[in-house]
């Protein structure tokens, strides 16, 4: 996809961080949008940002829907939506995303169930459910985002890497048989590295060993610090990945480290990070 100027782009988790900033820089470049989110005041928001910015474009037309992306069927009713609104769908990135901070022997069931419906099923039930209109359209792209954390395993991160791994293996897949198919669309997952998104504030923390002593806030507060990549920046690579049609893409410099170092030596990696956390006793998130 060389051109995004009217396309239509379906985006989840539009409400903040990447998800908001893929649909500015969509607008951008003259693609209507069809955003959605769990957040409605997020996702109002975005909105509005999208349509102040698009108004020098013009010609850019934005819907919103509330959509809970674990629910296959408000995701399959979203999708039928989207095209009798707009003719036709192009695009669909399967962006929402929650975190979840524990190790493997104190996290609840309930705790893994919910990463992995919203992590992994949500890009599952969004890639089903537009699949066939983007085929329809013979033109068209998904994007499915992964994480570094799809590329070597860490410590606290068991049920992330679960679901980070499972999109990474499901969107390979899914690319290659869209090109033995030859239908006219393509398939890219996304590995972002530390990108300034609300996603640590949100995040879940289950310790046994020390729950009480885990500071929600000030895990956030270090995630931010640690993070170099803007969400406005990370869209824009996402988007480059998109028109070169790239298999994989890696968002941020510290995504190339974790690639690097899981091509080199995954088995020394995984010493080197699991030494680092007991060092400072602390989680990843």
């Amino acid at each position: 996809m060389q051109q995004f100027e009217g396309k239509v782009a379906a985006i989840t988790g539009a409400g903040s961080g990447i998800g908001r900033g893929l649909a500015l820089a969509l607008a951008g470049r003259g693609a209507h949008l069809a955003l959605s989110d769990v957040d409605r005041d997020g996702l109002a928001e975005t909105v509005a940002l999208v349509e102040e910015s698009a108004g020098t474009a013009g010609g850019v037309k934005v819907a919103s829907a509330h959509v809970d992306v674990t629910d296959r069927d408000v995701v399959d009713a979203w999708a039928t939506s989207v095209v009798e609104e707009f003719g036709q769908v192009n695009l669909i990135f399967n962006n929402a995303g929650v975190a979840l901070s524990a190790n493997v022997s104190a996290m609840s069931y309930d705790s893994f169930r919910w990463m992995m419906d919203i992590n992994f099923w949500g890009v599952v039930h969004g890639t089903l459910a537009f699949l066939p209109h983007l085929k329809e359209s013979a033109d068209g792209h998904v994007i499915n985002i992964s994480s570094v954390f799809g590329l070597l395993g860490i410590p606290s991160q068991s049920a992330y890497n679960s679901a980070k791994f499972a999109v990474r293996g499901f969107t390979d897949a899914l690319r290659t048989e869209l090109d033995i198919e030859g239908c006219g669309v393509s398939a890219t997952t996304i590995h972002p590295g530390g990108i300034r998104t609300n996603i640590a504030r949100n995040a879940r923390f289950e310790f046994a060993d020390h729950e009480e002593a885990v500071d929600a806030e000030q895990a956030a507060v270090d995630f931010e610090k640690m993070t170099r990549t803007t969400p406005d920046k990370a869209a824009q690579l996402i988007i480059g990945a998109v028109e070169k049609n790239k298999r994989r893409a890696l968002i941020g410099p510290d995504a190339h480290i974790f690639d690097a170092a899981a091509r080199l030596s995954p088995r020394a990696s995984q010493w080197a990070l699991g030494k680092l956390v007991a060092r400072g006793n602390s989680t990843i998130v």
